[in-house]
């Protein structure tokens, strides 16, 4: 008997020369990340652990990137000349590259110096042969573009917190930009008086706009979706049918335009001669009043329940229809607000084409957005930036700016399917919860 160990305590049999001992005897331990002062992990070392994963960033830059090289091959294969380059590949491979290097290229070149800044402009204005105005005439005409988008995007983002889905942004946006010019233009106030008025009108007639969907659903549990679409043809039907119209109808013109918006109730310019106005810095602040109603504001509270569970909502004492009557309201307004904008911003007449398409490009915005107000806002200054950059690359390559309407929904697409991004990129799984407490730290 062994009286090397404790008293009672069980022999430990001897192991045979060369069986392997236990896994958990072997197996490697992991190192612990690197602590910081408080012991935590380290900003820096939870940065670059999330900066090639599946978080929300690094999935919507992939996901741009994706669509602008899905949109390069779609250029390519436009181009018959680089195509005819193509059919002699095998023989001279430089040709056919060469050709397809240059014409992308100067595409998306074309695209940043009509969104962002022309360096042409910059060094003219430095030389003294040019101006700050030509400097600024880009960026101008994103925030420009933007600036509707900004306020029907808030619209759906609005909705979809809600719980519903409003697809007639489109038709609130058409009846912001009728209600919004009728009292600009007949009307007769002072200068600022008038643009308050037209910018209040264009409010209500998105909110009567939203308010139909909205108390349909809430009485008859009616579609939402299938509401607003039909509205949204309504309102375009409308549209066209009052611009015709004694006392809207420009007289002096035979063709289907209204009169013009009074200066007194345009929005005034930012920059001069620069086409960007007042409507950036209002959808800022609608934006900003939006993330307050959302987190602060008992209606936020109430919406934001409804929208993640409406039948415990209504068991906790929140009246569903009256959350969703209001949100529709709500949603109506801001759209009908981006409408306004358009006409009393840029258009200064009602035609058929007024509003465009703010109120659908506005489903992308909300979705690129992930329906946070501030992505909101900076989706919309993106889809400004392709529109405008998309005018100067079919003016100076000539490629049509249809192709710009291909990489916006190129990008909602890889954004709506992150599995996709994520399968493409290899993508680990993100830590945005360590990343927010190191963030919150002190960073």
């Amino acid at each position: 008997m062994s009286t090397d160990g404790p008293v009672g305590a069980p022999e430990t049999p001897e192991k045979p020369t060369g069986e392997p001992a236990p896994a958990t005897a072997t197996a490697p331990r992991s190192e612990p990340p690197a602590k910081d002062a408080d012991g935590g992990d380290s900003f820096l070392r939870v940065f670059l652990a999330n900066l090639w994963s599946a978080n929300t960033v690094t999935v919507t830059v992939l996901s741009i990137l994706l669509a602008l090289v899905i949109g390069a091959v779609l250029i390519v294969v436009s181009d018959p000349d680089v195509l005819a380059a193509f059919g002699y590949f095998t023989a001279r491979p430089a040709d056919a590259l060469q050709g397809s290097w240059d014409l992308v290229s100067a595409a998306y070149a074309d695209l940043f110096k009509g969104a962002i800044v022309d360096p042409a402009a910059v060094s003219a204005w430095i030389d003294g042969t040019g101006s700050w105005q030509e400097v600024l005439a880009p960026i101008s005409e994103t925030l420009t573009f933007a600036a509707p988008l900004i306020f029907t995007g808030l619209s759906v983002a609005l909705a979809f917190r809600g719980g519903l889905f409003n697809i007639g942004g489109q038709g609130q946006a058409i009846m912001g930009t009728i209600f919004a010019a009728v009292a600009g233009f007949a009307l007769d106030l002072p200068i600022v008086l008038n643009l308050i008025a037209a910018l209040l009108a264009g409010i209500i007639g998105g909110a009567v706009w939203g308010f139909i969907p909205g108390i349909l659903k809430a009485r008859t549990g009616a579609h939402e979706v299938i509401v607003t679409i039909m509205l949204n043809y309504t309102a375009f039907l409308f549209l066209g049918w009052l611009i015709m119209q004694d006392g809207v109808h420009d007289p002096d013109r035979s063709e289907a335009i209204s009169k013009t918006v009074p200066p007194s109730a345009e929005l005034p310019a930012l920059g001069g001669p620069l086409r960007v106005h007042l409507g950036i810095l209002l959808g800022v602040l609608v934006t900003a009043g939006v993330a307050w109603l959302l987190k602060r504001s008992a209606f936020g509270f109430e919406l934001r329940a409804v929208g993640a569970n409406p039948a415990a909502a209504r068991t906790a004492g929140i009246s569903v229809g009256r959350t969703y009557t209001l949100l529709m309201v709500t949603a109506g307004a801001l759209a009908g607000l981006g409408g306004a904008t358009q006409v009393l911003g840029t258009a200064h007449n009602l035609t058929p084409a007024v509003a465009g398409n703010i109120g659908f490009d506005g489903l992308l915005v909300a979705l690129l957005g992930r329906n946070r107000p501030w992505g909101t806002l900076l989706a919309a200054i993106l889809f400004g930036a392709l529109r405008a950059g998309g005018n100067r690359m079919q003016s100076y390559t000539g490629i049509s700016v249809e192709l710009v309407t291909v990489l916006q929904a190129l990008i909602v697409i890889f954004i709506a399917a992150p599995a996709l991004v994520k399968a493409t990129f290899h993508l680990r799984a993100a830590r945005s919860a360590r990343l927010g407490t190191s963030m919150a730290k002190g960073w």
